[in-house]
């Protein structure tokens, strides 16, 4: 079993209150290695953490891991099955004219 998975797998289902729903995919093509990471619905919040840290340090972690292999690895968290949370809202999305029409109702 490669290195970035097992360690995946361990700490994820350390964290997790629900080991058993923890399922991780494994594919590697020409961009490097992809991992994808299921967890019980209820467990999405101890997997992202407060303001997304837990699941950018495993991210920092796994990429460590992939230097020292020599492969580009990255983490895909899927959502789970009827996800609510909201899209991102991105600020390039207005032309400066309609930001200024939204302030003059201002």
């Amino acid at each position: 079993m490669d290195a970035d998975k097992v360690f995946l797998e361990y700490v994820v289902k350390a964290l997790v209150d629900n080991p058993n729903d923890v399922k991780i995919d494994r594919t590697v093509d020409e961009m490097g290695v992809l991992i994808s990471l299921t967890v019980n619905p209820a467990d999405m919040g101890k997997i992202i953490g407060r303001m997304g840290n837990t699941a950018k340090a495993i991210r920092t972690l796994l990429r460590v891991i992939g230097m020292k292999n020599n492969a580009r690895v990255n983490l895909k968290i899927n959502e789970p099955e009827g996800s609510t949370r909201p899209a991102p809202v991105s600020s390039s999305t207005k032309t400066v004219d309609q930001a200024m029409e939204d302030l003059k109702g201002i």
